[in-house]
């Protein structure tokens, strides 16, 4: 689940193109911060000490599609004005803390993924506590790993002739991902 392609991971990429490993690093650390944010809420419904309003759920969720909507945007002006100006090298949107913690916590949908997966491994200790603390600890390991691998496999690619080609499909990519999360709400609005 934590490699499937998403907006964190498109973040992660492209700064650590623009800023190298330690851009990366910090975008990863946001994004943990958001996902252990998130974490917290999925913890605190599945023990039913706190319950979410689906208006205030959909209305986060629109927000955070247009964020990301905007940075797929971003991505699309930059290649498009680099081949304007017939410049080889193109630069991809930078992360760092801040953004990465905004791309995380704008996919509240991890609080609906972390309420469902969490309940089928809380046996894994006799107290619930326990349980969840690995459970914790293991999701924030494997996603730090596997953004740590998807920033150097992008680096490899960056190298390539293909390079300008992957930015404008990661953009596109982001702003069809932000369409669908508005669509769905509004889907769920109409219902």
């Amino acid at each position: 689940m934590i490699a499937t392609p998403g907006p964190v991971m498109i973040l992660v990429a492209s700064a650590g193109l623009k800023g190298g490993y330690v851009s990366a690093l910090k975008t990863i650390l946001g994004t943990n911060l958001a996902s252990l944010l998130l974490i917290a809420i999925s913890i605190l419904i599945i023990k039913g000490i706190f319950d979410v309003n689906e208006w205030l759920f959909i209305g986060i969720k629109i927000i955070g599609c247009f964020y990301i909507a905007y940075l797929g945007f971003e991505i699309l002006k930059e290649v498009h004005q680099t081949k304007e100006q017939k410049v080889q090298a193109i630069s991809p949107i930078s992360g760092g803390l801040k953004k990465g913690f905004l791309v995380g916590i704008s996919n509240p949908k991890d609080i609906i993924f972390f309420s469902s997966f969490f309940p089928q491994f809380i046996g894994v200790h006799t107290n619930i506590n326990i349980s969840l603390s690995i459970l914790v600890l293991a999701w924030i390991i494997l996603d730090f790993l596997t953004l740590s691998f998807v920033y150097l496999g992008f680096n490899k690619l960056a190298q390539s002739q293909y390079y300008s080609k992957i930015l404008t499909l990661c953009g596109w990519f982001l702003v069809i991902i932000a369409i669908y999360g508005v669509y769905s709400s509004v889907a769920v609005l109409i219902n």
